[in-house]
């Protein structure tokens, strides 16, 4: 059994694709059932893989979780993107909030936000891992910080706007809607949070 991670720069094609195939099975295990509720038995089975397989990448459950938050945060902000990239005006962020939407209402408002889920189970008991989500919400809010800057940049924004205040606030919306239509199953809380937060840069208008 290893008693270090398995570097992934280190690794063969193959085993990078093994790697991946456990932490894709762990992440999306911890998503519908919690880290709690996941065991390595229950990752063994989802990614076809044996213990000794397990622990070749991973030498304990903690280190297979800080995988996931790295790995959830990559789906989150790949899943978004062009439009994470694009939100430079009032119409991109609108549009933008439409997808958001739009995906809770096709996954019946279940599940919540990933990263959110795993801060209600980590981020009182596992220092290292609470950082590694606060970096990874850090990685969310950039493009939403970056596209409000080019608007004010262009002068569609007040001139004392700020900007990191509203992209954080946008953020906050985002994460507070998604719980709420996670507890309701209903995707009017995540519609009203983020017409808040659009509201709110409206009101910086030129």
């Amino acid at each position: 059994m290893a008693t270090a991670n398995a570097s992934a720069g280190r690794l063969t094609r193959k085993g990078l694709a093994t790697r991946a195939r456990i932490v894709e099975a762990a992440a999306e295990l911890m998503f519908r059932h919690g880290i709690a509720g996941t065991s390595n038995e229950d990752v063994l089975a989802a990614a076809h893989v044996s213990n000794s397989q397990l622990y070749h990448y991973f030498p304990d459950k903690n280190a297979l979780v800080h995988a996931v938050i790295e790995h959830q945060a990559d789906e989150i902000i790949d899943g978004q993107r062009p439009l994470l990239d694009q939100l430079d005006s009032l119409a991109a962020f609108q549009q933008w909030r439409d997808m958001l939407v739009d995906l809770q209402r096709q996954r019946h408002c279940e599940g919540g936000c990933p990263l959110g889920s795993l801060s209600s189970e980590l981020a009182e008991t596992d220092e290292p891992a609470r950082t590694a989500l606060a970096a990874s919400f850090d990685r969310w809010e950039a493009p939403i910080r970056n596209g409000l800057r080019r608007m004010r940049d262009r002068g569609e924004l007040d001139d004392d706007t700020d900007v990191d205040r509203l992209a954080l606030g946008t953020l906050a919306a985002l994460q507070g809607g998604l719980l709420l239509t996670q507890a309701k199953r209903d995707a009017g809380p995540l519609e009203a949070a983020l017409d808040l937060a659009i509201g709110q840069i409206s009101h910086h208008l030129t």
